[in-house]
């Protein structure tokens, strides 16, 4: 559920990345103000690019603050403060909470269970600031866990709710002009956020006997190419409803995370399979 919506910083300015930073710090400073200390454990660049997508979206009035922590002791670091952060804090939170759970429920993580009491009051608290949100967010991961409990659960279902349940978390104001499409990005990044962990997860999955939703497709001969090809469909989906959005503000980081980035784990586990099998070869 976290971990694939990142910058390359790579190909970024150094402006842009100070810019980018800025944002991370002021979710993770709003995590803090909102849940506490511990909220920052949950800090993701998931919901960091929401936070920049909605700031240019809607451009609240934004605070700039420097500050010392515990990850930069010595040096203050820049963050940024507005509404949309803490609406980006808040769904991070929430969705980290239930992110736990699943890892509880697969195979009794210790990790997933940890989790889960850190986070215990996020769900009541988000609940509380954003009702529709936490209440969709809750009904399409019920069904979700639902339908991974059938004997042969159809993907492209399993595959839908967590776009539903990513698209809920993408829209502060539901009654907005642009929430529609907002949804729509946020239910494609869920879609191949939730087909790219199947992919990347499946032997890891097989080896401890955990469902994975690509199973059925695992014989095919066309395997990976199928799994390529169902990615870039999805993650075009997404790309045709951020183009639609009145975007101007940080719009190159946006483009470079939803271009590039996400493509980042992708890459680096095809090249490392691909140097195996030189190796192997020789």
């Amino acid at each position: 559920m976290f971990g694939y919506i990142a910058p390359v910083l790579s190909v970024l300015s150094e402006e842009q990345k100070r810019r980018y930073r800025s944002f991370y710090c002021g979710v993770c400073h709003a995590l803090r103000k909102r849940h506490g200390q511990t909220g920052r454990l949950s800090l993701s660049n998931d919901m960091t690019f929401l936070a920049i997508l909605l700031s240019s979206l809607y451009e609240p009035e934004t605070g700039v603050t420097g500050s010392r922590c515990g990850v930069h002791p010595l040096k203050s670091q820049a963050f940024l403060s507005s509404p949309m952060i803490d609406f980006a804090a808040d769904m991070n939170a929430l969705l980290f909470y239930y992110k736990c759970v699943d890892q509880r429920m697969d195979d009794r993580s210790l990790k997933g269970k940890a989790g889960e009491g850190l986070f215990r009051k996020a769900p009541e608290k988000v609940r509380e600031a954003w009702p529709v949100q936490a209440e969709e967010v809750e009904k399409a991961l019920m069904r979700l866990w639902e339908e991974e409990k059938k004997p042969d659960p159809v993907p492209d279902m399993l595959c839908n709710l967590s776009g539903e349940m990513l698209g809920a978390a993408f829209v502060p104001f539901p009654q907005d002009v642009w929430a529609g499409v907002l949804r729509s990005l946020g239910t494609g990044l869920g879609r191949f956020v939730y087909w790219m962990d199947a992919w990347e997860d499946y032997d890891e999955d097989q080896k401890k006997g955990r469902f994975n939703p690509l199973t059925r497709y695992r014989g095919r001969p066309d395997y990976q190419d199928f799994c390529m090809e169902t990615l870039e469909l999805l993650i075009a989906e997404a790309a045709q409803c951020f183009e639609i959005l009145p975007l101007e503000q940080d719009l190159e980081i946006l483009r470079n995370i939803l271009y590039s980035g996400v493509w980042q784990r992708y890459t680096l586990i095809t090249e490392k399979s691909g140097s195996k099998e030189e190796s192997h070869a020789k």
